[in-house]
């Protein structure tokens, strides 16, 4: 059955992926990024392909623009995948306090605005997901990412939380949690953590990125999209609350 899902940061990397598959699959998608133009580009090119799409200018790190987008909307929204992400990387001494502020802004108070938003007509038609593309950063740390790590925690608390008051409906709100994923996200923390310890963009993948995961392997987009589907589907009513890791088995340690 045809589902409307709103996707955030979906103009590029995991966010692109996921709206162009779901809507080739035959969803509608409203596909959300701080960049308008690249966010209709986007919908535009899924257009082409068969799908049915349309983009949208969202900054997710703004309440007001959060509220004055929903009061646009014309229709319900049945999935909602909190995908929108930044990434900084410094020691905590030298990192900027705005800049670990606004990393809590968009990936943890930027999510709770959005299931704010959708959770009235999720309640009222009694159906909805709610998805958040976590990281294996919010069940295990790593030096540098204070600010993200502290924001990917934060939001499985947050989804323990939602999932404890919309238990008495058919709403369900879970977090996956890749490993590293070769986004243009990835690509730059990699050359960050090159300057940052003098090394090569290689050395950095074998001995940081990937040095803690048995499988020594990038996650796949299509991993994380059927991990996604999986979660939207009907069958999935009481799988809720959950952190669900991709990693490899990095966790197993």
């Amino acid at each position: 059955m045809s589902k409307t899902v709103l996707i955030t940061g979906a103009a590029s990397g995991i966010g692109l992926h996921i709206a162009e598959q779901l809507a080739l699959a035959g969803h509608y998608i409203m596909l959300t990024d701080l960049n308008q133009q690249q966010a209709k580009n986007a919908a535009a090119a899924i257009v082409a392909k068969g799908g049915n799409a349309q983009g949208y200018a969202l900054n997710v790190a703004d309440s007001e623009a959060i509220a004055n987008f929903f009061s646009q909307l014309t229709q319900p929204v049945d999935v909602l995948i909190n995908n929108a992400g930044i990434q900084h990387v410094a020691k905590l001494e030298e990192f900027p306090a705005d800049k670990w502020q606004f990393l809590q802004q968009v990936m943890l108070v930027g999510p709770a605005m959005m299931t704010q938003a959708v959770l009235p007509n999720m309640r009222k038609q009694n159906f909805g997901r709610i998805i958040n593309i976590g990281s294996i950063h919010a069940m295990v740390a790593s030096k540098y990412k204070s600010a993200y790590v502290a924001a990917k925690h934060g939001l499985i608390g947050f989804s323990k939380t939602i999932a404890l008051e919309t238990g008495d409906a058919n709403i369900t709100i879970n977090t996956v949690c890749p490993a590293y994923v070769k986004t243009p996200l990835v690509e730059q923390q990699i050359a960050a953590q090159a300057k940052e310890h003098g090394l090569t963009e290689q050395q950095v993948i074998d001995t940081i990125m990937l040095a803690p995961m048995p499988k020594k392997a990038f996650i796949g987009v299509d991993e994380i999209l059927h991990t996604v589907t999986f979660l939207m589907a009907d069958a999935a009513c009481n799988i809720t609350a959950q952190a669900i890791a991709i990693d490899g088995g990095w966790t197993a340690q």
